[in-house]
């Protein structure tokens, strides 16, 4: 039970002061913009659209802000804001075969159509802290080297563009040799989960949905599970691909459909050990993951996880939580965990007061009850002397 406190609207008040204090820091140095963090924190930015459900750079920038750097508060911030907007409608399915890359590579193949295209990655850095970004200005080099170095960079990533770039399972499905989901004219609507609450059992459509917004963290920890034996998983990383891809639309006023921007997304296709049947032959399965940015990590997670959560229909085994429907998806949702374990800084003080006077009367019971067992022996004794003597 919530009780209220007294003169709690005026501390409240003043808290808010403060914490506005708190997150400016010291005034004295220039006020860190949205546009700042947009820009250059653009991987926090991603984190935040993506388990916010929001794809605009712009908000997610500014609940960075008014969060000063806590994702999960700026993803509840983003999604309570998500929660104010009317809905239009929905778009048309995102081909991201057709995407314009950035990024691609494949952990399967060494040579692939379009080729590996390593891009912006920290894969290749040194894990030490480069102290001349302490410095203002550009770290390596002058403006003009920087300049150059954009336009290699451009022409690269137009020449990358120009070329075909399918998907490395293409390979495989050509052979026969990886499951491939196609959609079927009588396949039911996906639901969704920005509208709808979570059940069970849930789709896969709605397992990667909730996977999509699920706490990074969360999800990062259960796919290093599935690889150390917590899961059916032997993974490769068949392909990671990052670039963009238009988004379109079916308006019904114009009987036609139309395209209405482009937004950048992560995909990861994980490939896994085999399935098969007498009546099957063995084919390589695979799991599945999309994000909204540059956001590698969190892609491949969900593939891996996404993976685990098809054990049942695969005729697996479950003996891992990471293979459990209910576990994963009950609890992989930062807002909600994030709730439920800050409610406990809320005021119980009736609940506690109870328990209180509970373990009071317990603590008075047991007394009790060990003076008892201390005078029995006594008696017993005395009456045995007793009966000895006779």
């Amino acid at each position: 039970m919530y009780v209220a406190v007294k003169g709690g609207e005026r501390a409240i008040e003043a808290s808010w002061r403060l914490l506005d204090q708190a997150r400016r820091g010291d005034t004295r140095l220039a006020e860190l913009s949205v546009a700042q963090i947009r820009e250059q924190l653009r991987l926090a930015v991603a984190r935040v659209m993506t388990e916010g459900s929001v794809y605009d750079e712009e908000l997610a920038a500014l609940a960075i802000k008014q969060a000063a750097g806590d994702l999960v508060k700026a993803i509840f911030l983003l999604r309570a804001y998500r929660t104010t907007l009317p809905r239009f409608g929905y778009t048309q399915a995102v081909d991201t075969e057709a995407m314009q890359v950035e990024r691609r590579i494949s952990a399967t193949f060494k040579d692939v159509p379009g080729g590996q295209l390593l891009g912006a990655t920290y894969d290749y850095t040194q894990r030490l802290l480069d102290f001349a970004l302490l410095a203002e200005g550009h770290a390596n080099g002058d403006a003009a080297s920087l300049s150059s170095s954009r336009t290699a960079v451009s022409e690269a990533e137009t020449k990358a563009e120009a070329e075909a770039m399918p998907r490395v399972v293409s390979l495989l499905d050509k052979e026969g040799l990886i499951e491939q989901e196609r959609p079927t004219p009588d396949a039911p609507e996906p639901g969704d989960l920005s509208r709808e609450p979570l059940a069970f059992p849930a789709s896969r459509a709605t397992r990667l949905q909730n996977l999509a917004r699920g706490d990074e963290g969360f999800l990062l920890a259960m796919g290093y599970a599935t690889q150390r034996g917590y899961a059916h998983s032997h993974p490769f990383a068949g392909e990671i691909r990052f670039g963009t891809i238009a988004v379109e639309m079916e308006l019904d006023e114009l009987g036609e459909t139309v395209e209405i921007g482009d937004i950048d997304v992560t995909e990861c296709q994980m490939i896994n050990q085999f399935a098969g049947s007498g009546d099957v032959p063995p084919t390589f399965t695979q799991g599945y993951g999309l994000a909204f940015g540059h956001s590698e990590r969190k892609a491949m997670a969900m593939a891996l996880v996404d993976r685990a959560l098809r054990a049942e229909e695969l005729g697996e085994t479950l003996a891992s939580p990471t293979q459990d429907i209910e576990f994963m998806l009950s609890h992989s949702d930062n807002v909600e965990a994030s709730g439920f374990v800050q409610h406990l800084k809320l005021p119980h003080y009736v609940d506690f007061q109870s328990e209180l006077e509970l373990v009071r009367r317990l603590r008075a019971q047991h007394a009790a009850h060990s003076e008892d067992r201390d005078t029995s022996p006594c008696v017993d004794q005395t009456n045995a002397q007793q009966e000895q003597a006779a």
